[in-house]
């Protein structure tokens, strides 16, 4: 049995997460914490999460239930990151992380970290999302080099960053099968006189509204022909059962950042 802990109880993700360890056999909830001064702490997180009472009271912090943790979920905001790393470092608790929108020096927290305890950091824990940065390393290597590359997401309105992480991620996985630097030849919307389209570039487009969990799509668009490549998401919960998945294959491992292609298999 894997005892799970849960940072940022009070967010949409984070009630799903609950939910989720409910629904898993194979583990146990046995904290969640939000901010100290969340109108949340002291409440059940059954009631938190709409499911019942559970008997485990949301907390300010999870000091008091460090000795019944095997492993953090993490699926706060980036201003978060390094406090929860931090303490995660001081007790020795490895930690699936799935905040997105994080820049370059927030990333190298993570590589920090990784050094002192096992990490997994995902942009996105559905297994169809990372199926599918296999399929889209595997058409780069045959049609990379001829077709024009395009990333379409669509997102909830309440969404703060663009474009997702789960769109980079797909965009990083095709520079690197193709040797382009993604900072390089990224495209971020377009408008007015823009010329020509370079071959070598990556698009995206961001889409914003009502309450889309989340699409995306990898378009290699060639003269004659296209091949598109696509996941839909209709569900949080997918994110989350794939969140317990990762808890459950990081709490034996040593040290090191690892990624979900890593707990599926993938790699």
């Amino acid at each position: 049995m894997t005892k799970i802990a849960i940072f940022g109880a009070n967010g949409r993700m984070g009630r799903v997460l609950i939910e989720a360890t409910e629904l898993d056999e194979e583990v146990t909830l046995s904290g969640a914490s939000v901010r100290a001064d969340s109108k949340w702490v002291g409440f059940d997180v059954g009631e938190l999460a709409g499911i019942g009472a559970r008997g485990i009271k949301v907390a300010a912090s999870l000091d008091a239930t460090v000795d019944n943790i095997d492993v953090i979920i993490d699926f706060t905001l980036p201003a978060a990151l390094e406090a929860n790393l931090n303490w995660c470092i001081e007790h020795e608790k490895p930690v699936v992380i799935g905040t997105t929108g994080l820049n370059d020096s927030e990333k190298q927290l993570l590589n920090n970290a990784a050094q002192h305890i096992p990490i997994v950091f995902a942009a996105n824990y559905s297994v169809g999302v990372n199926l599918m940065l296999s399929l889209v390393r595997q058409t780069a290597k045959v049609m990379g080099e001829s077709a024009d590359i395009e990333i379409i997401e669509a997102h909830h309105r309440f969404k703060k960053d663009a474009p997702s992480g789960t769109a980079v991620a797909i965009g990083e996985a095709i520079a690197d099968e193709l040797g382009r630097d993604l900072n390089a030849c990224a495209v971020y919307g377009r408008e007015g006189d823009t010329g020509e389209r370079q071959q070598s570039t990556i698009g995206f487009a961001t889409v914003r509204g009502g309450d889309v969990v989340g699409d995306h799509t990898a378009l290699f668009a060639d003269i004659g022909e296209r091949v598109e490549i696509t996941h839909k998401a209709s569900s949080r919960l997918t994110f989350a059962k794939g969140a317990v998945k990762a808890a459950k294959w990081l709490k034996s491992k040593p040290a090191g950042l690892y990624s979900m292609e890593d707990v599926l298999g993938f790699n």
